[in-house]
């Protein structure tokens, strides 16, 4: 009778751990997936993510990154420009259902700003406007510095001769560096 030698036990390694802002991308993704374009281009219906300042706090912290952008929007042979200070709001379950409803995306939208202020929004009085920033636009350009790692969400009122239009974009600043942005 032979005796095998047991294999050594393998040592146990530490879960790792995700930074607080890597979860909210996380958690942002699956309610993205979720909530994904159908067959026809049409939108499924979403439930309300519901507002949570926690999930607004990696947005708070100091950073190194930056947004650098100008507005260069044409439709219709028409060039668009600057009518007010532009937002940047945290890409967060709760801010990510607003838009894709107010916008009809989470990515990039150009839409009359009469569409967006008609559509209704549950829960549009929830504190998150304290966590948007604002800055002037300028001869059509505008930026944003200290921003921490993480996703946001770039809105720009513009206006050629008739209503206003109301310009979005998704962006991702990661590493210290400067994301330069056209709309």
């Amino acid at each position: 009778m032979s005796i095998r030698p047991l294999a050594a036990p393998r040592p146990k390694r530490a879960p790792a751990r995700a930074p607080a802002h890597a979860l909210a991308v996380v958690l942002a993704a699956a309610a993205l997936s979720a909530c994904a374009p159908m067959a026809g281009g049409a939108l499924p219906a979403a439930g309300p993510a519901a507002f949570d300042e926690a999930d607004f706090a990696w947005s708070q912290a100091p950073g190194r990154n930056s947004i650098q952008g100008q507005v260069a929007f044409a439709q219709d042979g028409k060039a668009f420009s600057c009518v007010a200070s532009v937002g940047l709001t945290p890409d967060t379950p709760y801010t990510r259902a607003r838009f894709r409803t107010l916008y009809g995306s989470t990515e990039r939208a150009a839409v009359p700003a009469a569409v967006v202020r008609a559509r209704t929004v549950p829960d549009a009085n929830a504190n998150y406007a304290d966590f948007v920033r604002s800055e002037p636009c300028r001869a059509g350009r505008f930026q944003f510095d200290g921003l921490p790692d993480g996703g946001w969400f770039v809105i720009a009122p513009v206006k050629a001769d008739g209503d206003p239009i109301v310009l979005m974009r998704h962006v991702q600043t990661r590493g210290g560096r400067v994301v330069s942005l056209t709309l």
